[in-house]
């Protein structure tokens, strides 16, 4: 029965879905708990397990502390940013640039192409970006202040007419 949860439902094509042929194909990791890490290793033979389980060489595998984080015996990656790796590389996961069966970092979902970027320098320095929103707000506000006490409309007088207090125009009918 736990094999069968295991196994997914696929039509390998259209012809095969009319004809009423279905395939069951095996997937590794169908459930959340399938993808949880292992325990902290403690013995050397432990570790080599946990390092060929992440494709990774035993001398380069360091698990994470101990300290009750949850990690278990996943290995600790270096945090990479997906705009730091090659994009001329051919990747399998082009979007992620991901190779298959390729371990990930512990805190991945932050390092994708949309979020953030540690490791490249920015083409703009921070004190400049400082600089040009200072003279930018500053030079601003010189001006409100300039012109705050001047007027900032055309100077209009009053209509004039000929004679003062005289009905020059009614709106009254002609009679």
């Amino acid at each position: 029965m736990n094999a069968l949860k295991r196994l997914a439902l696929v039509g390998a094509s259209t012809t095969n879905i009319r004809l009423g042929a279905v395939g069951l194909v095996g997937v590794r990791g169908y459930w959340n708990k399938d993808w949880k890490p292992g325990p902290y290793p403690k013995t050397e033979e432990e570790k080599r397990a946990a390092a060929k389980k992440y494709n990774l060489q035993p001398e380069d595998y360091e698990p994470y502390p101990n300290d009750g984080s949850g990690l278990g015996d996943y290995p600790k990656l270096p945090q990479v940013a997906m705009e730091a790796r090659d994009p001329y590389h051919s990747w399998d996961y082009p979007s992620l640039k991901l190779d298959y069966g390729e371990p990930v970092p512990d805190m991945f979902n932050i390092y994708t192409e949309d979020r953030l970027d540690d490791y490249t320098e920015p083409v703009i320095p921070g004190w400049k970006k400082v600089a040009m929103f200072l003279s930018v707000f500053c030079g601003g506000w010189i001006i409100f202040q300039y012109f705050q006490e001047r007027p900032a409309f055309r100077a209009v007088l009053p209509k004039q007419y000929p004679k003062d207090g005289a009905v020059h125009y009614t709106f009254e009918p002609a009679e």
